[in-house]
């Protein structure tokens, strides 16, 4: 199987290749609802990221929601 090298917060990662933003969300085990996701500076809406393939060298920032008071 091939692999696909993309940029995960400023940080190297491989991936199989053919894997979507989703996937990736799901391989790092985050809460999908509480995590937004940018790849190339541009926010990918909750309802691509099944669609979304990442392709080689992507950028891609994950920020996360953190509740509190």
């Amino acid at each position: 199987m091939n692999e696909l090298l993309v940029e995960v917060n400023g940080r190297p990662m491989s991936l199989s290749s053919g894997s979507t933003v989703d996937d990736l969300v799901r391989r790092l085990d985050l809460d999908e609802t509480g995590v937004a996701v940018a790849v190339n500076h541009a926010v990918v809406p909750r309802s691509m990221r099944k669609r979304m393939a990442l392709n080689p060298m992507d950028r891609i920032e994950l920020i996360h929601a953190v509740g509190g008071g």
